[in-house]
């Protein structure tokens, strides 16, 4: 038995499934989670399966997260989807269930639950999910509504197909979702439209970004800044591709300042491994696309002065 049969064996082992994402999520993150929610809601209707984590209202129309009473996850299997690291999850009770699987792409760093399936080649969680169905597609019924939010997911994750992850398994799996019939198109519009606020950040963004010699960017965003355009720092996901897309830079780092004064740090690349950097403060992720913490404007300092270094 591989590890794919265990999990669909626990899975037809328990009544109750809850599953889990990682904080502060992106399109993979939501996607794989209601996709594979919905995957298995269309498959095994007599079970109570739920979605928990903060609601996202901007990534909402790809569906809502549950309201679970602490009781719920008594003798639940609990799925923890698209996470590294388990501080990363959201809602904390997920250890409160009767059996954890660990289903990710990223590199297994932290090695947490009771079944692990990671691969790291893998472009998105959401690919994962569709290549669970296409396993066992002879048990498993992929919904319209499925296909899309995974669709969505693979999207988000490989930058509409223009990272190093995009493979092309990629895209047979894209292929078998659009075989579903759900509107591509829409999807494609709804991930690549901004609102007004984020258009007049990205143009603050171009004109305020930084750039050495060596292919290194950054830019900090102050709340003031924030403040200025009427945005908050979920509001930013918008902008962090802009600096790729200037031929000169390799690697870039965006610093978004917290209601605490610390700063969250997206971190991206076009080659050159970043996420060992990531790690050096309280980060990780994938070699091309990280995230980290710094405490106050001297860490992000000093990550400048590593990011220029690393160049």
């Amino acid at each position: 038995m591989d590890i794919l049969e265990e999990i669909l064996e626990q899975i037809k082992k328990y009544n109750r499934i809850i599953i889990h994402r990682h904080q502060r999520p992106d399109p993979d993150a939501i996607g794989s989670q209601v996709g594979l929610a919905k995957i298995l809601q269309a498959s095994f209707p007599h079970k109570q399966i739920k979605v928990v984590g903060k609601q996202i209202d901007g990534l909402s129309w790809l569906g809502n997260m549950d309201d679970v009473e602490g009781e719920f996850f008594d003798d639940a299997l609990v799925i923890v989807i698209d996470t590294a690291n388990s501080p990363r999850i959201d809602d904390r009770r997920f250890e409160n269930g009767a059996f954890l699987i660990k289903i990710d792409h990223h590199p297994n760093d932290d090695q947490f639950g009771d079944l692990m399936w990671v691969k790291e080649e893998a472009s998105s969680s959401s690919e994962l999910v569709f290549d669970f169905f296409a396993r066992f597609k002879d048990q498993l019924t992929l919904t319209k509504e499925a296909a899309r939010d995974l669709y969505a997911g693979i999207v988000g994750d490989t930058g509409r197909f223009m990272y190093p992850s995009t493979s092309a398994h990629t895209h047979n799996v894209v292929a078998g979702l659009m075989e579903t019939g759900f509107d591509m198109v829409e999807v494609n519009q709804t991930l690549d439209g901004i609102p007004e606020s984020v258009a007049h950040l990205s143009a603050y963004v171009y004109d305020n970004l930084k750039i050495n010699s060596n292919g290194a960017a950054y830019i900090v965003l102050s709340k003031e800044v924030l403040e200025k355009f009427n945005l908050k720092d979920a509001g930013t996901a918008g902008i962090v591709s802009i600096p790729g897309r200037i031929l000169t830079v390799k690697w870039w780092a965006i610093f978004v300042e917290q209601d605490d004064h610390s700063y969250r740090i997206r971190l991206r690349s076009k080659g050159p491994v970043i996420n060992e950097l990531a790690k050096k403060h309280d980060g990780g992720g994938h070699p091309l696309a990280s995230g980290a913490k710094a405490k106050n404007l001297e860490e992000v300092n000093q990550i400048i002065s590593e990011l220029d270094q690393l160049a």
